[in-house]
């Protein structure tokens, strides 16, 4: 595959927005998971299906708009109902969580409205929905490396904001930090990230490589800043490693990289189950020689 690599334009592009992807998803979901948020990946990821259904559907009703890319539906359907998420978690104070659960059931019902009116599957939205190393092009890369500058920047600038926000949301308001604002910022990153990520992971498997990877590293971890850090170390391996075994297994990339993610989270829980056992050994036999 590296020799294909230099090759074949289809490829470097399934490289590089794999790269980027394995980065940015982890690095959301490190927030999302501490801010027990992990459900709102689910739900923006059908909503952005129902943007990509409604775009397969306008390009056939209207031949005019044949070439459309859907990744532009989709990620204005993402943000739209990121924005809806916060406007229902305005409204719903005390049960702020159904917010998600309701989005989540919209977006499903919207998805099979517009594919049922698009006279069902197709290829195209197979690919969306499972990913597919083929599919990406050269103006999904320019869009994708445009999102990761933007998201990248916004964590650098509001790292503190976020952090204090994920962790004590009270004590982020009393001091001053405009909450609001700042989670508007994230989960419109959160969303456009999402949209993003669908040609290589594939829509209904996206939220998986926001959640496992900092699954696998909290089990590990030992601080914020090293759960990050191994977040996008399991991401990147399991992106990289999908791709690859995509290639020479001519699979959907979005499962391999799902289940190598979930191998590494395996492997963390019995590694740490491992020392677990090997630290109250030695303890039991230091209480023995005393």
């Amino acid at each position: 595959m590296i020799q294909s690599i230099f090759h074949y334009e289809f490829l470097q592009n399934a490289f590089l927005t794999g790269i980027m992807i394995g980065f940015l998803a982890p690095l959301l979901g490190v927030f999302i998971v501490v801010r027990r948020l992990s459900l709102i990946a689910d739900a923006l990821s059908h909503v952005t299906l129902a943007g990509i259904a409604a775009s397969l559907l306008v390009e056939r009703q209207f031949t005019i708009l044949t070439g459309l890319n859907p990744l532009y539906l989709g990620m204005v359907f993402s943000v739209g109902g990121a924005l809806f998420i916060e406007k229902l978690r305005g409204v719903y104070k005390h049960y702020q969580e159904l917010a998600i659960p309701i989005i989540l059931s919209g977006g499903i019902g919207l998805s099979v409205i517009f594919i049922s009116l698009a006279n069902g599957f197709n290829t195209d939205l197979f690919s969306y929905l499972f990913g597919s190393v083929t599919a990406v092009s050269r103006t999904d890369l320019m869009v994708i490396l445009l999102i990761s500058l933007i998201v990248v920047l916004l964590i650098i600038l509001l790292y503190k904001e976020l952090f204090i926000l994920s962790f004590d949301e009270e004590h982020a308001k009393a001091s001053g930090i405009p909450a609001k604002v700042i989670h508007f910022i994230f989960i419109v990153m959160v969303a456009l990230v999402i949209a993003a990520s669908m040609r290589i992971v594939g829509i209904l498997l996206v939220s998986s490589l926001m959640t496992i990877p900092v699954a696998a590293s909290i089990r590990i971890a030992k601080g914020f800043k090293q759960t990050i850090f191994y977040s996008v170390v399991f991401g990147e391996i399991a992106v990289l490693g999908g791709l690859f075994s995509a290639y020479y297994l001519d699979l959907a990339p979005g499962g391999t990289i799902v289940m190598i993610a979930v191998a590494i989270l395996v492997m963390t829980i019995l590694y740490k189950k491992i020392m677990i056992n090997r630290h109250v050994q030695k303890e039991v036999q230091v209480d023995e020689r005393s």
